[in-house]
């Protein structure tokens, strides 16, 4: 048996200082916020040819018919400098085109919700792990504690490997849930969407810790009948940011193939990746994480953002595998009894700290308004630079963002975020509730938290979404969304649409686990 000793794991918002996101203020480096505005200018510079258009736009406004024919009349002698100016204009027009990004929009999106027959209650969870007799007692309390104050609650969801006396995990049932999750998911999204699979000529699936031979996106491909050209991608490994990580690549692939549209599927599986052990720091796992998938068509035709629901308006990325710390925190390997699971590291909080603050840093100039980056930016300058002893400001990202869609990881993530970041209940709601309902689904939590502003009815034409998720690596990724319509939740088909009434359920805070 591991040390249990050596092995404590928080799962909720920790007392020590060590178990606290790190206040994202007072450590700030300088090196972020430039990066930020470096991949602004970068991405925008486009733009500058724009007030050139426009003065020229306003000057050719005054010109009268007279002043067009005596023009006329003197570059009919010139074929140098009719030549010469006509090059020049052509080279603007195309220059601006050809640096153009294409839109980015989202059609649609749909989150699998699994049977009812998968319902995993507390109680049976409980019941199902003395019934493996692999757990010794004191980790089966040590199980119950977290179940109990994780914030999940009694309508989770497990493949039924993991439901069955025995369990049975093996290649072929994880192979059923893939397929059931990823086909469940992707049958919905076309049903809404009207879109042909023969359609679709990007495709992305990831899953960090179930990878079989033929690929998920060969599953996919197979099961639909994709063409054969289809740009077929498959993300393992990358935990639970990897959703954003496909949204990202899909962004950049759809830039340099036209009209095309991109399938994105984010899921985890459950089947194969259950811990029967005894290591604590790999048990917290089994506690949090659940059933569930994503599907997501996202288009760069111009025709379609007349009916797609958001525009997407930035992603950024942030790694932090080159630390040692960073790179173990979350960690896939045997334990002593040579059983595999996923080891939690107690710097996890910590880790997952840093590589939010410097995501936030960076996406910061992109989304803050001028007023917040100037307060913002000359405080820091003061505290860093001048070393004046004064208070840190700290910007307002609800000035930038109507709604919130924060990886439903674990409860004590989303109570530090919520302090660090000042948000209310109601901002953090989305990601709460997601939670709660169908726990940690990994990559697909964010669509989840979407799925459940658009039941509610909170989503209005030009609103704008922060979607910020972290996962192994360490990695920590966000995606900006602009609503281009106002999404009425009685046409809605989703997961949460016959039961929203129910919700929001206060669920109390609780203190640290150990």
């Amino acid at each position: 048996m591991a040390d249990e000793k050596n092995q404590t794991v928080s799962v909720e918002s920790p007392q020590e200082e060590r178990m606290k996101l790190p206040n994202f203020l007072l450590s700030v480096k300088l090196k972020y916020v430039k990066l930020g505005y470096h991949y602004l200018i970068s991405k925008a510079m486009y733009l500058f040819l724009i007030p050139l258009f426009g003065a020229a736009s306003a000057h050719l406004s005054t010109i009268s018919y007279h002043d067009v024919v005596h023009l006329y009349e003197n570059l009919k002698f010139n074929l140098v400098s009719v030549t010469l100016c006509s090059s020049l204009m052509v080279f603007l027009v195309t220059l601006y085109f050809m640096s153009r990004p294409r839109g980015v929009y989202l059609v649609d999106f749909a989150c699998y919700k699994p049977k009812q027959d998968y319902t995993c209650t507390r109680e049976i969870f409980m019941h199902r792990s003395e019934l493996t007799g692999t757990f010794s007692d004191e980790n089966l309390a040590f199980q119950k504690k977290i179940i109990e104050r994780s914030g999940l609650g009694q309508k989770t969801y497990l493949p039924p490997a993991i439901l069955s006396v025995p369990p049975n995990p093996c290649m072929a049932e994880a192979r059923k849930e893939a397929e059931e999750v990823m086909f469940g998911a992707i049958d919905e999204l076309l049903e809404k969407t009207g879109v042909k699979a023969k359609d679709i000529g990007i495709l992305i699936v990831n899953c960090s810790l179930f990878n079989p031979t033929p690929s998920l996106s060969a599953m996919i491909v197979n099961h639909y009948k994709l063409r054969g050209n289809i740009q077929s991608y498959n993300l393992g490994g990358m935990g639970c940011s990897a959703g954003l990580i496909s949204i990202d690549l899909a962004k950049q692939l759809l830039q340099v193939h036209p009209n095309s549209y991109a399938l994105v599927v984010s899921m985890e599986n459950i089947t194969l990746n259950w811990y029967f052990g005894n290591n604590r720091s790999m048990l917290v796992s089994n506690c949090l994480f659940r059933m569930g998938g994503s599907a997501i068509l996202l288009s760069n035709k111009t025709s379609d953002s007349k009916r797609a629901k958001y525009q997407l308006i930035h992603t950024v990325r942030t790694h932090k595998g080159a630390d040692d710390k960073s790179y173990g925190c979350v960690f896939q390997e045997e334990d002593d009894k040579k059983t595999i699971g996923v080891s939690l590291s107690k710097d996890l909080m910590s880790v997952a700290g840093e590589a939010l603050k410097t995501n936030i840093t960076t996406l910061g100039p992109l989304v803050l308004p001028m007023s917040e980056q100037l307060l913002f930016f000359a405080t820091l300058v003061a505290r860093k630079v001048f070393k004046m002893k004064i208070k840190p400001y700290i910007p307002d990202f609800k000035l930038a963002f109507e709604h919130f869609c924060i990886h439903a990881g674990g409860r004590a993530v989303l109570d530090e975020l919520e302090k660090n970041l000042d948000l209310s209940d109601w901002h953090m709601e989305p990601s709460r509730m997601t939670l709660y309902r169908f726990g940690n689904t990994s990559s697909s939590s964010l669509w989840y938290e979407l799925a459940y502003a658009e039941s509610k009815g909170r989503i209005r034409k030009g609103d704008r979404t922060w979607q910020i998720a972290f996962g192994s690596g360490f990695k920590c990724n966000s995606a900006v969304w602009r609503a281009l319509r106002t999404v009425d939740p009685l046409q809605e088909i989703n997961p949460w649409m016959d039961e929203i009434h129910q919700f929001p359920v206060h669920v109390p805070k609780v203190a640290t686990i150990t």
